[in-house]
Parts: structure tokens; sequence; C-alpha cells
């Protein structure tokens, strides 16, 4: 079989080359913003928001979004969604959607159903082939193209209601996968299928010594967790004792940063890390090169992006919209500022407000890295603290006080005022000491929180609970497994809900 390996990694290679010359021009979001209304114009939406004169208009893109106001999910469903839901055609895009994904979005929220066309499908599928081509600029030996990825994602088992399937993303995506890429891909569909996220991790965990692992793929929280779970059920030293040829993770969906000692811990050697923006509603970047952390935008990939800055002037304190209309394209962008990201997809999705926030690192060459959510920020009392702060903050504090913060959530506490942090390790650290290293590094990384300290903030408050507890609430509240996230930032009855489970446990 050693053939198979060098044929693939020899097309890799060709495919690779391919992608360093692409055009990265604006053109190509301009043709595919065309490509989307010329599709669509026959739909209720299209109709309704006049696409046919936007498409004679020449100037196309200030037409539509003239024409085309800006949507949450909750606002899109109300309009157009829930019609599709309900069985009927050609209403956000052209024919019957009959896929739909489930996505909980921020944990404890109620799942989303994010409609998922046969043109999203293969764009999805087209993506994924050009991600797993990159691996050759990391001369691997001609074997390891020919060794097994293991996803660990949601259940795989899609639920037929009336006319449509609905599941995890990654079931409807194995859905359509060919045969051939089979056994290739683990788990089995017999344990992707399972919906329990502790019989699956059993199963997994029993099946692992039967595997020839070369790439791990899956969010890092559950990805560590069953290597950890592998070595502790096997006695084992490192996971390469049972997988001597995983070479390469593929990650996505949090920050890695939290989770690396924990999988340096695990792994005898280090792994080939790449970095994905992959969601329910479309995939939108991946690290292109092994040793720049950052994302390449895909432009050409039905997807037209549109920009916000994150600020005061286009968002209120709540993190809601502002203005329905006003938003940036690729080509009026900037280096250094968060934008929340607008997007207009092949699966009927128009000027979608994601609820991400991404900062361009390079224009040029289309360079982003995601810094958070649109509702997952704190400013109290004026100290804008976004996600991405918060995630540099704990790495520096890692660093200092040599700890390892494997989970962690904080919310404002307007009573007192202060943040109010919850972080899960089950090493003892001195909590005076953590919260003036925390409390200096936030200082360092964000003025407006330096200026708020000085005023009304009082300092941090912080409360050192088991990691465990993080996941034994995820599953008191039916979201414990691959897919989910536990949200870094709490607001509203999340908040209480969280508090009173930790004063019941």
């Amino acid at each position: 079989m050693k053939f198979v390996g060098r044929l693939v990694k020899q097309t890799a290679k060709l495919e690779y080359k391919r992608s360093l010359k692409k055009d990265l021009s604006f053109v190509l979001q301009v043709d595919t913003l065309f490509k989307l209304l010329k599709t669509s114009k026959r739909t209720a939406l299209g109709k309704a928001h006049r696409f046919t004169k936007i498409l004679a208009n020449t100037g196309i893109i200030e037409s539509f979004q003239n024409q085309v106001p800006i949507q949450n999910y909750d606002e899109f469903y109300e309009s157009w969604l829930k019609q599709t839901i309900a069985g009927n055609k050609n209403i956000i895009w052209p024919g019957k959607i009959n896929y739909f994904a489930l996505s909980s979005g921020t944990t404890g929220s109620p799942s989303k159903q994010i409609p998922v066309s046969k043109q999203m499908i293969k764009s999805f599928q087209k993506t994924s082939l050009k991600q797993i081509v990159t691996l050759c600029q990391l001369d691997l030996p001609t074997e390891f193209f020919q060794k097994q990825v293991l996803v660990v994602g949601g259940s795989s088992k899609i639920t037929k209601i009336q006319k449509r399937f609905e599941g995890d993303l990654s079931g409807i995506l194995k859905k359509h996968t060919k045969k051939i890429a089979t056994p290739f891909t683990k788990p089995s569909k017999r344990i992707s299928d399972i919906k329990d996220w502790n019989k699956k991790l059993e199963k997994i965990v029993e099946e692992a010594p039967t595997w020839d692992i070369g790439i791990i793929a899956g969010i890092p929280s559950w990805c560590v967790l069953v290597m950890e779970e592998i070595v502790k059920k096997y006695n084992l030293n490192s996971i390469h004792d049972i997988w001597p040829n995983l070479k390469v993770y593929i990650h996505g969906g949090i920050f890695i940063e939290p989770y690396e000692k924990r999988l340096a811990q695990v792994c005898a050697k280090p792994l080939f890390q790449f970095d994905t923006y992959l969601a329910s509603e479309g995939y939108f970047a991946y690290q292109l090169n092994e040793n720049e952390m950052v994302m390449r935008l895909l432009i050409d990939n039905g997807v037209f992006f549109e920009f916000i800055p994150f600020n005061a002037t286009y968002f209120d304190s709540e993190g809601n919209l502002i203005d329905q209309y006003k938003a940036y394209t690729l080509a009026e962008v900037k280096e250094g500022v968060d934008y929340a990201m607008i997007i207009t997809t092949n699966a009927g999705l128009w000027r979608y407000q994601l609820g991400d926030t991404i900062r361009f690192t390079n224009v040029a060459n289309r360079e982003i890295k995601i810094t958070g959510r649109t509702k997952q920020y704190l400013s109290l009392a004026g100290e804008h603290l976004s996600l991405d702060n918060i995630r540099e903050g704990l790495v520096e504090v890692s660093k200092e006080l040599n700890v390892v913060i494997e989970e962690f959530t904080v919310f404002a506490n307007e009573e007192n005022p202060n943040h109010s942090w919850y972080i899960g390790t089950d090493k003892k650290i001195d909590i005076e000491i953590l919260q003036k290293c925390l409390d200096k590094q936030l200082s360092l990384l964000n003025d407006d929180y330096k200026s708020a300290r000085k005023s009304t903030l009082k300092s941090p408050s912080i409360h050192l609970i088991s990691s465990n507890l993080f996941y034994t609430y995820l599953e008191s509240i039916g979201k414990l497994g691959a897919q989910n996230k536990f949200p870094r930032i709490l607001r509203g009855q999340q908040k209480i809900n969280w508090v009173e489970f930790l004063k019941n446990n």
C-alpha cells in the first residue's frame, strides 16, 4: 500500500504549490457575491430585496448593502428561516433545503438550526481536502499519507423530522463523505453515532489500540481529554506509545493556549498544529503555514464577507448592532482592528451576523486571527475587556506562576463592582498572588482596563474550583460532548444558572 501514500503525497505537493500562487484579489469576493445573487434572484428573499435590480446596478456591493439588512439568528429566523425549516421551497436558496445543522452557539442557549445546502457541502469537502494538502510542507514520510484520521466531533447520527434532517454538522458531512475515505477516518459510524459523550469516549478508548492514527482533529478540550483517557486506560507513558505515527493536530472552536501544557504532557513528541475556522455556518479560514499562527480567509469558497468594527460607534454596551446596514468589505478593512464578521453564504444566509470577532494581521495576504465574540466581552466600567485580552492574560499568568489553567469562566459582578473569575485547576495556588498577577497582566494588555481599575472597577475576585466541575455542569444541562464549548464570559441567565449550580455542588 506504499504506492497509495506516495500518490497522495505527490498530488498534495502539486496542489500546495498552486495554493501558494492563488489569486487573493478582491475581485474574487465581487464574483462570489454576483454568483450568490444571481443564483437566488428568484427566491422569496431575492424577490423581496430586488436582487434582479441589484445585479443590474454597476455598484453591486453598495446596492446590496443598501437593500439587504444585517440580521442576527433570531431576526433571520423570524423573517425567513422558519419558512425554510417548515419545508417551503425557494425561500432563502433555490429549491428545498433538506439538512439543518444544530448549533448550540454559546453553551446554554437553545440550538440554532443552520441551513446546509448541497453547494455548502461541496464547499466543505473541497476546503477539507485543501487543508490536508498543506501538510506536504512538513516533509512527512510517504507512509504518513496512508495513516488514519481521528475526528473527535459530535454525534454523526442525524434525525429525520417530517421531511428534513437535523443533527451535528459533522454527521451531515459524514453522510456525504465518499465511501473510499471510510477506512482512513475514525471512529467508525457505529461509535460516531453515539450521542452520549461518556459512552462514546469509552468506545473510542476501547478501540484505540486497533487504530493507526496520524492526524487528530477537533476542539482542544475534548481531543486532549480523549488522549489522556487512552494513556490512563492502558497505563502508557504517552499517546505515542499506542499511536507512534501521530504527527498532526488540526484544532479549532476555542483558543488552544490553555491546553498546550496538557497536550505536551500527554505526547512524547510535539505535534504539528494547524488552526482552522470552521462553524456550522461555513468553512471560513485555515492555517496555511505551520510556522505562522494565523489563518487565511477563504475568499472564493461560496461566502461573501463583510466586517463591522467592534467598537462603541457600531455596537451598544450589550454587544447589539446599532446600524443594520453599514459594514466594510475586504477591500476596506485595516490591520489591527477587531471586526464583527458578517457572512452571505451558498446555503442561504444573507448578511448574517455570525457573532465572532476577528482581526486582520495581514490584509494583503488575507490573514486573520479570531479574537472573541460580540456577546463575550466585559465592559462593566468602560474596561472593554475582550476575550482575546482574557486569553492572553491567562497565558501570561500560567507562565509566570508555572500553573496549568485548564478551564475558566468570568462574569461582571454589578453589585461589587468587579469581575468574578472561576478558574479550573487541580493544583494549589495562592489566590492572592493569582489575583494580583492576573490584574497586572490585564492592565498591561488593556489600557481601558488599567484606567477603570484606578477608578470604579474593584480588584477581581478569584474562585479556584476543580476542572471537572466545568464538565459536570455541561453534563447537567445536556451539553457534554465534543461539539460543545463552555462559555468563557457569562451573561444574564447563564450567570444565574452557573452560580446556582456551584451552590449545589
